[in-house]
Formats: C-alpha cells, structure tokens, sequence
C-alpha cells in the first residue's frame, strides 16, 4: 500500500481512482464496509482505491482542547487499513487553511485536481468543508459537475441490541470509558488496542511478586476505565497473555493513573520498548484492600483468571 503525507505526495500522473473519506479513528466495523466496498468497486473499475483521512483529529484545529479519545494512532490505522486491500492511504495535514475551505473546493481541489476521483463513496452521516456545510446531497451535485459518482453507505448497527446502536468511533468511545472492552471489540471487529513504551515504574509490582511492565500511552490515548483486565500484551511478532491494571493503585495511595502488565509466565525486561496491549475482558473494578495479604491473594486470582481466559488459537 502506498503511504501518503499530504497531497504533494501523490505521484505526478496519478490516474483516476475510487476514494473514501474519514476520519476513520478505529477502523471499526462501519469502517470495514465502507473500506470493503471502496476497494471492491475500485476491482471492478480496474482503478487504484484511495483512503483520505486527517491528521490531527479535526477536533483539536476546530475545538482545541477538545481532541476525543483516540482508539488507533496513524500508524496502527495504517496497518488496518493495508489489511483491507487499499491502494493509497492519503493523510491530509487538518490545518485552519483546510478548515476553512468551503466543501466545493475541497472537492475540485482534493477530490479531482490531485486524486482524479471516478467515485467516491462515504457513509450517510458524511459532512465536510468549511462549517461541515458539504453532505452526501451536496456531493452528489458536485460529483455531477465534476464527473465523479458518488455513493453512500449505511451506517451500521447492532442487530442483537433492541435499541438499534449504531455503531460509531463515538459509541465505542464510551464503551472503553465505561470498561466494557467486551462490548468495544464487537463493535471494532477485534479487541481495543492501547499502544506504547514501557516506561519505569515504582517496581512494586515486582516486590509483590507480580513484575509489571509499566506502559506510557501517547496522548489522547483511549484508556478503558479504571479496573483489571485480561490482555493480550503484543511485542514484536509475540502475542503473550497479560492480566493488566488500569488505575492509581488505591491500596497504596496512588495519585497517578497508570497501566500496568503482569505477563504471564514470561521474566523479561521490556523497559524502553513499543509494545500494545489488546483488551479482552474486564476483570473487576479497581479496588481498595485493607492489607497487603488480601491485595495479592486477589491479583493471584486476576492471574489465573487471564490464565483461563486468553487462549491463542494459534498456538
């Protein structure tokens, strides 16, 4: 998959090609469709398909201050994104100059000019140019002046749930807030993923005879709520069962919030490290014990627990 930072990237004689554009923070299972659709309509064209999307969140140029909750940094949704089959991954700078520009010109601009666009396919709820004043209608009508076709997708939902969630970036947001990493990961298709570097703690952990490798989110970082969780703990091409506290460690006063893997059955240092952690299960909440006897014969349990629970297919 070609890799595109801004649209001087895009090599000169770029032909025609099938586009989709979004955020995309997730890559979850509307994602997915929308993804799958555009690079199979791109097959049948015979064209290249081209992901745009936008670095950083538009939220932080609109509303600074404001950046939601992030699930993927660019990287990891790079990575998804070539597993689906997409040609070019475009990532457009989200700057005050694009905020501004009216959504008739981004579409000349982006859309034609430099992607030569033949369809562009988004979902229903798609807005864009200055004001988010652009929608799929307004598309359509540009399309029909430029020359491109324009196709829009349903959103999707969860058939299983009586309300009729849809399932969106912002629903699985409050899904990882809430702890329900469960309920994120049918949403996303597979486990929630935090990634980072390991960084030193207080070794308590290792006093207590449960070492931990100690993560260091990036910023935005979506972290699920406060509790213990089972974990895959990915390094490298290894995928290592983890039990995993999120929290200020209450039994002994914390003030600061961390993220802490015991993985099981392996001694190793893993200081300095990129390293990710994939959600599974809930565990419990955070607790607060009223001895230090009490607190490891419950993190004994969390361990057996994650034990039972994370087995590798592909082992």
């Amino acid at each position: 998959m070609l890799r595109w930072r801004g649209l001087g990237d895009v090599p000169t004689g770029w032909g025609r090609s099938v586009i989709t554009v979004g955020v995309f923070d997730g890559v979850h299972r509307g994602h997915q469709k929308l993804i799958g659709r555009a690079v199979a309509t791109a097959a049948e064209r015979g064209l290249p398909s081209v992901l745009v999307t936008f670095d950083p969140h538009p939220s932080e140029v609109l509303r600074p201050g404001h950046h939601p909750a992030q699930l993927t940094t660019l990287p990891r949704r790079s990575e998804l994104v070539a597993e689906l089959g997409v040609s070019a991954f475009c990532v457009l700078p989200f700057t005050p100059a694009l905020a501004r520009m009216p959504a008739d010109e981004f579409a000349h601009e982006v859309l034609v000019e430099r992607l030569h666009a033949a369809v562009v396919l988004v979902g229903d709820n798609f807005t864009f140019g200055h004001g988010a004043k652009g929608d799929i209608a307004s598309l359509r009508l540009l399309g029909q002046r430029f020359g491109f076709v324009t196709e829009g997708l349903e959103l999707i939902t969860d058939s299983s749930d009586p309300g009729g969630i849809t399932y969106s970036s912002t629903y699985i947001r409050s899904c990882i807030d809430g702890g329900d990493v469960a309920l994120a990961a049918q949403a996303l298709g597979r486990p929630h993923r935090l990634e980072g570097v390991v960084v030193r703690g207080d070794r308590r952990g290792h006093e207590l005879g449960f070492p931990t490798a100690n993560l260091a989110p990036p910023p935005f970082a979506a972290v699920p709520a406060d509790g213990v969780y089972a974990c895959w703990f990915v390094h490298g091409d290894r995928r290592l069962p983890a039990a995993v506290s999120v929290g200020t460690n209450p039994t002994f006063s914390g003030r600061v919030r961390t993220v802490e893997a015991y993985v099981l059955d392996v001694d190793e240092d893993f200081y300095g490290h990129p390293v990710a952690l994939d959600f599974v299960e809930r565990l419990r909440g955070m607790e607060r014990f009223d001895s230090i006897e009490a607190l490891v014969k419950e993190m004994t349990r969390d361990v057996e627990r994650t034990r039972g629970l994370l087995v590798d297919p592909s082992a």
